[in-house]
């Protein structure tokens, strides 16, 4: 059973997640008046990106839609993607004698001998395409480094919080993006999708399968940049006058590719990751690719992990019954969120986003990418999930489910549990799943 610390903690967030769905279920919102949207609320703790290497990872923020939305996402990209990949050592080299001074294929002073030049050194950093500071540790990353710099699979990861709060930017959400960005050697963009009531379904839907498409278009801009002959990707790189006129920009005259991704990013192996109601975002937006199949190119979904869906449908399920007052997230909240998430006339707890049990959502089911569930012994949802994956199993589909004992409702992603043995272990048992899918070596231990 979880502990006197938790339960109290959970009367008191059930306290006030209540008071704010009621409440903003009686103030009245037209969304045909903010069709913007918002991605956070005030109440929210965020964390603000740092392009610097802290703890390993630098993150950033970028508006994807700044004119038409307040679509976002948040890029965690890990040190080691500074690193060259690793290359076998040749068979025939003898062994160095002990007075030969080792030369490490990870030491960075060999990769990019700059860096060891002295602070007042005009060579410093100056190796090509960079902006890299290794003075303060903070990486721009306006143009790829050398040619073979390390390219890292990607996750799309969708944040829970019931539709109606939660964000991206939020303090638990960094911390384990941070974790899974260096557990699996990952990419994370985490996507800052609209919230409800004032984009109802299906705009944080719609904000996911956007994303999707916004990772595929940033890697055919940075060969179509390439192709161009441009010296440089992105704003703040010193441009020739010919590189300026052959540079691509958008309407504001920046630049439309993300540099990071293309530096680092490999979209052919992109694996969707949800948190509650965001796994609901990631199981659409997983059948969509499917569906649009090679017109998703290069982006290639290899994997998707759902993190205890909020699933739910109009005939309960027996932990629908038996635990329908469980911590943190009861029924009768959740019921609340989704009259808050779908439209008054669409309203059914056996609406597409809610119950992926329902016949004839399409695409087949048999063509869905590997699916890894993860539930929580306490958490009232955990069935359906189950049953969700049961179903994947039955057409052949590799669905594994993760069940974690005396857990609850985001046990690996609350603020109060991220620290918690339990959450670690989570953390670690979906990289070790995940690395089967995004090695290129076939088996997770290679990567």
């Amino acid at each position: 059973m979880p502990s006197i610390a938790v339960k109290l903690y959970s009367v008191f967030f059930k306290f006030l997640l209540k008071h704010r769905l009621q409440t903003r279920i009686q103030t009245h919102v037209d969304e045909s008046s903010n069709p913007y949207g918002v991605t956070t609320r005030p109440e929210e703790s965020v964390s603000a990106a740092n392009p610097s290497f802290t703890d390993g990872i630098a993150t950033k923020d970028i508006h994807i839609d700044p004119t038409t939305t307040a679509l976002s996402v948040r890029i965690f990209l890990p040190e080691s993607s500074l690193s060259p990949p690793e290359q076998p050592e040749p068979k025939s080299k003898p062994r160095s004698s002990q007075r030969d001074e080792p030369k490490s294929r990870y030491d960075r002073r060999n990769s990019y001998p700059n860096l060891g030049a002295p602070t007042n050194d005009p060579r410093r950093c100056s190796f090509e395409g960079s902006s890299f500071r290794s003075d303060s540790n903070v990486y721009r990353g306006y143009s790829p480094l050398p040619k073979n710099s390390r390219r890292l699979p990607i996750i799309l990861q969708f944040h829970g919080g019931g539709w109606v709060s939660g964000s991206n930017e939020s303090v638990a959400n960094d911390v384990f993006c941070r974790r899974i960005a260096k557990l699996c050697d990952v990419i994370v963009v985490a996507v800052g999708y609209r919230l409800a009531p004032e984009n109802k379904y299906p705009a944080a839907f719609e904000d996911g399968l956007k994303v999707l498409h916004w990772l595929a278009k940033q890697q055919n801009l940075a060969e179509c940049s390439k192709s161009m002959g441009s010296g440089a990707l992105g704003v703040g790189a010193e441009f020739t006058k010919a590189q300026v006129q052959r540079h691509i920009v958008d309407a504001f005259g920046a630049s439309m590719v993300e540099p990071w991704l293309a530096a680092h990013g490999d979209p052919s192996r992109c694996v969707l990751l949800g948190v509650s109601c965001g796994a609901n975002i990631a199981d659409y937006v997983a059948r969509k690719a499917v569906e649009a199949g090679r017109l998703l190119d290069p982006v290639k979904v290899v994997a998707q992990v759902l993190m205890y869906p909020f699933f739910i449908g109009n005939v309960p399920t027996r932990s629908e019954i038996n635990l329908a007052n469980s911590y943190f997230y009861d029924k009768a909240m959740c019921l609340l969120a989704w009259k808050l998430f779908l439209p008054e006339e669409e309203f059914s707890l056996d609406h597409p986003a809610a119950n992926p049990l329902i016949p004839d959502r399409g695409p087949p089911l048999k063509l869905m990418p590997p699916t890894l569930t993860v539930v929580a012994e306490l958490d009232w949802m955990r069935d359906r999930a189950i049953a969700y994956s049961e179903t994947l199993r039955k057409v052949n589909v590799d669905a594994p489910v993760l069940e974690y004992k005396d857990a609850v409702h985001e046990f690996a992603t609350l603020d109060m549990l991220l620290n918690t043995p339990q959450a670690q272990a989570c953390a670690e048992d979906i990289a070790i799943w995940v690395k089967k899918y995004i090695s290129l070596r076939g088996h997770e231990f290679s990567y």
